[in-house]
């Protein structure tokens, strides 16, 4: 069974992080140099919160107010299931669905080790289903 510890050394580890006192447009336009949907807020170098586009969308755009005086702890989400890298790619779905999120933090004994989106998870549980597939192939020609 597959693990968040799978995704994360497929994609690496490394995240895009932001201060909490950083402007929105400028953290839209790192997640747009990094083409990326979200990145993480950090403050004293600890994990904080998560700012994604739908934050940016819903509580920016959508308020009226302005991309240039708003602050990203402003607009954060912070309330985020943590999990560790040992936990399923399964359970990182049914997380991410009941919660209706994009974004999990991933937290080893040192702290945030990375980021799992549902991208993530999507691409992995194809790569399973590939991988099946191609084990019953080579199943179906061998005893042919």
């Amino acid at each position: 069974m597959k693990k968040a510890s799978d995704i994360l050394a497929r994609k690496g580890a490394g995240v895009i992080t932001i201060s909490t006192d950083t402007t929105v447009l400028d953290a839209i336009r790192l997640m747009s140099e990094k083409n990326i949907g979200s990145v993480v807020v950090v403050e004293n170098e600890q994990f904080v919160g998560i700012m994604t586009e739908r934050d940016y969308c819903r509580k920016v755009i959508l308020k009226g107010k302005s991309s240039t005086d708003t602050m990203v702890k402003e607009i954060m989400s912070v309330e985020f299931p943590h999990i560790a890298p040992a936990e399923t790619i399964e359970h990182c779905m049914e997380l991410m669905t009941s919660n209706n999120i994009r974004y999990l933090p991933v937290f080893d004994s040192h702290g945030l080790c990375g980021i799992v989106s549902m991208q993530d998870v999507i691409k992995q549980t194809i790569l399973r289903q590939e991988e099946t597939i191609s084990e019953l192939k080579d199943y179906l020609h061998a005893s042919m």
